[in-house]
């Protein structure tokens, strides 16, 4: 008589309810780092933008218009925290996100940006 191999239907089973678990948690974490990168990104233009004078109030403006355009809400300009190095302005911000997962269980993500 031969072996029999392969995965049994409970087996089969229970990896497909890890892998849906795992599909799950990753669709209710992806916006929030959507956002991040997003954030970020307009962070780095502003901060490489000549345009863009050292004062505080012309990089709030121009984040606020950023913001606007590319419909991120975790940070205003207010929140950012601009200080000068030299001739250039540092930008950064930190904030965080509370993603509610099932029932009472949420996920707290914390994100910090600083211009490079």
């Amino acid at each position: 008589m031969k072996k029999q191999r392969g995965v049994s239907l409970s087996g089969l089973l229970i990896i497909c309810v890890i892998l849906i678990g795992i599909a799950l948690l990753g669709f209710k974490l992806f916006p929030p780092y959507t956002e991040y990168l997003s954030i970020k990104k307009a962070i780095n233009e502003i901060a490489r933008n000549p345009e863009v004078r050292t004062s505080p109030r012309e990089i709030q403006a121009a984040f606020e218009r950023r913001s606007a355009i590319d419909n991120f809400t975790a940070v205003r300009g207010t929140d950012l925290e601009i200080t000068k190095q030299g001739d250039r302005a540092v930008i950064s911000a930190a904030w965080s996100v509370k993603v509610p997962l099932f029932y009472n269980i949420s996920a707290c993500i914390d994100f910090d940006v600083r211009s490079q």
